[in-house]
């Protein structure tokens, strides 16, 4: 049996395999709540003095599925990576997500073989396919940290409108999650939540600012955290706050269409030289194959990759502005 063979049947059996495992978390997950279960196993525990105590914080902390606790033991330290994944708000586990970047690997390392590309091209398809979640997952991130930005002056300016009106700050996060829509919403929401189940404010605008990183969330924690600390008046401090968001996106509008041109220019000159190398392998195969079989052309090549990344790297530095 021919190598070729031998790596087609491997890697569809790797790809079945994974698609039989999801099919039935799925099924599972239609049937019975993992949230119910864990719930269940807390709620015959007590709270201690400190908080909770020994064994609800274990059993808060240990994974929803037991047959996941050695591996989500084993990735526990890529702490990051949890993290990138919740900043995403996506329905993944950290081992569902490497699984499935895994497959798609594979599924390029399938196509190479079908298509009988030569075998230098075989570890650039796999590393592309294995790159294309994770190319998701931070376009998702950035995305929804743009949309939460985005929603923060008109949360600040609700924020203070029920405080002046007489509520506690405590029921006026729990207003802002309930009016607000997500990505906001959900994250003031969850906060809200976690006062309610005997969290103190400090720590979950902490939590907060983790999970969500941006700068102006960091202030208003900030400025909270002090009020509560040294007093004063919270509502006219988050109206600032909110006039000052409202006057840094104009600035960053302005900067944005300054800087228009030049980030075109950099998306045409990165992306010409891919499209032109595929366009070329599909007219004259063994013209484009010389950057591969001739030592002279492996040299042009790699200093083509590095020049392309200098490029990019430059580029990048020269139209993004902070504001």
């Amino acid at each position: 049996m021919s190598p070729e063979i031998l790596l087609i049947t491997g890697c569809v059996f790797v790809g079945v395999a994974a698609l039989v495992g999801a099919v039935y978390q799925l099924l599972q997950a239609a049937h019975t709540s993992r949230a119910e279960k864990r719930l269940t196993r807390w709620a015959g525990t007590k709270l201690s003095s400190g908080g909770l105590s020994a064994k609800a914080k274990t059993l808060l902390a240990e994974p929803l599925r037991e047959e996941e606790q050695v591996l989500e033991k084993f990735l526990g330290q890529y702490h990051f990576l949890r993290m990138l994944i919740e900043q995403a708000d996506v329905n993944f586990t950290l081992a569902q997500f490497l699984a499935f970047s895994g497959v798609l690997a594979c599924v390029g390392l399938v196509i190479a073989v079908v298509f009988r590309m030569p075998m230098t091209l075989w570890p650039v398809l796999g590393v592309g396919g294995c790159s294309l979640p994770w190319l998701w997952l931070l376009w998702r991130r950035n995305q929804r940290l743009k949309a939460f930005a985005a929603q923060m002056p008109e949360a600040m300016d609700m924020l203070a409108r029920a405080l002046r009106a007489g509520q506690s700050l405590a029921a006026g996060v729990g207003l802002v999650g309930k009016e607000m829509p997500p990505p906001l919403g959900k994250e003031f929401s969850r906060v809200f939540e976690e006062q309610n189940l005997g969290v103190s404010l400090e720590d979950s605008l902490r939590d907060l600012t983790e999970r969500v990183p941006n700068m102006d969330l960091k202030f208003f924690a900030t400025a909270v955290i002090l009020q509560r600390q040294t007093g004063g008046d919270l509502a006219e401090i988050l109206e600032k706050i909110a006039n000052l968001i409202r006057q840094r996106f104009q600035i960053w509008g302005q900067v944005q269409a300054l800087t228009g041109e030049g980030r075109l220019s950099g998306v045409v000159l990165l992306a010409l030289p891919v499209l032109l190398f595929f366009a070329m392998y599909y007219l004259n195969r063994d013209y484009v194959m010389l950057l591969f079989t001739d030592p002279l052309g492996n040299r042009m090549l790699m200093v083509g990759v590095i020049m392309q990344i200098v490029g990019a790297l430059v580029i990048r530095k020269i139209v993004n502005i902070k504001v």
